[in-house]
């Protein structure tokens, strides 16, 4: 969708008094009303179901958000932007960087390097264009703790970036529980629009659901609930034509005899929604390998790199 939106009072029958339950509940513009579950606008805008209805089908016809061609699909596709990660090696394995309308993920255990890439992207998002980035601000929802400004301030730093100004443009939040976190996704919608944010991080995606919901009995409430929080990070994507990077944790698979025993968790709910997924893992000293594991249209390859002082950098080739 392009960025040049239309404002939902062009909506007929959206009145002074509806466009600003709208607005509050963070539907600020006629694609996130076209787009987002009649549950949720009658829930969280307090609508009735008959009225959101009819509002979501006069937002679609605006739109024109109905059949469309291959190439008119590609056409939308060209629109996408990428952000570098600092490194040409992963930059080309991603087929030029971290692609916007999409959800890029990042999975690894503990220590390979997963935050610090979403800390460099939070760096990176902020150059312009020209430099490999979007020219705009970052929203990092930090789920573990594992945000560390002075990191960024000394990568920043280190690339001859005004420090300061670099964490001025990253809104951050500290989640506490699966509900918390899902309210905050919610509540990046309205965010989104008033900062410019062109990049949303959620390190990582799926601690909180794990850690509250134990047990098989309880596995299915969880999946629920993780697959309509992903699904809103997907809509931001595609509403603002930003990018959304997770980072997911792993787990063991006591059935495997055979290769990896480890596996991403989140199930195929995470694995179905993520646009594109990628593995990290540990390599002989501060390198690492990166890997493709899914994406529609990357192959699934490898590449090396390392975390430095300045960040992420490429491994040179002895």
């Amino acid at each position: 969708m392009s960025t040049g939106r239309t404002d939902i009072t062009d909506i007929k029958g959206v009145g002074a008094a509806t466009a600003t339950k709208l607005k509050e509940a963070g539907y600020t513009t006629v694609e996130a009303l076209a787009v987002t579950p009649i549950r949720e606008l009658v829930e969280n805008a307090g609508l009735g179901e008959d009225t959101a209805l009819q509002m979501q089908q006069r937002a679609r016809e605006i739109l024109g958000l109905d059949f469309m061609t291959a190439l008119e699909l590609f056409e939308k596709r060209q629109k996408a932007q990428r952000i570098t990660t600092g490194s040409k090696n992963i930059d080309k394995l991603l087929g030029g960087g971290i692609e916007t309308q999409a959800l890029t993920e990042f999975i690894g255990e503990f220590g390979t390097g997963k935050s610090q890439i979403c800390m460099q992207l939070c760096i990176t998002a902020q150059l312009p264009p020209e430099q490999g980035g979007l020219g705009g601000k970052v929203l990092f929802i930090d789920t573990e703790g594992t945000f560390a400004p002075q990191r960024i301030h000394g990568v920043a730093e280190a690339r001859g970036l005004d420090p300061k100004k670099v964490l001025e443009n990253i809104i951050y939040a500290r989640c506490y529980n699966s509900d918390h976190q899902m309210l905050l996704a919610d509540k990046a919608f309205k965010v989104v629009e008033e900062e410019g944010i062109r990049l949303v991080v959620v390190d990582s995606l799926i601690s909180h659901f794990r850690g509250e919901y134990v047990g098989r009995e309880s596995l299915a409430e969880r999946q629920q609930k993780l697959n309509s929080h992903i699904h809103k990070l997907l809509r931001l994507a595609e509403i603002y034509n930003l990018a959304v990077v997770v980072t997911n944790q792993i787990q063991s698979n006591p059935q495997a005899f055979f290769g990896d025993p480890n596996r991403p968790a989140g199930g195929n709910i995470v694995a179905h929604a993520s646009t594109h997924r990628l593995y990290i893992r540990k390599g002989k000293e501060t390198t690492r390998v990166i890997r493709v594991i899914d994406s529609p249209y990357l192959p699934e390859e490898a590449t090396r790199f390392a975390i430095t002082g300045a960040g992420v950098e490429d491994v040179e080739d002895k």
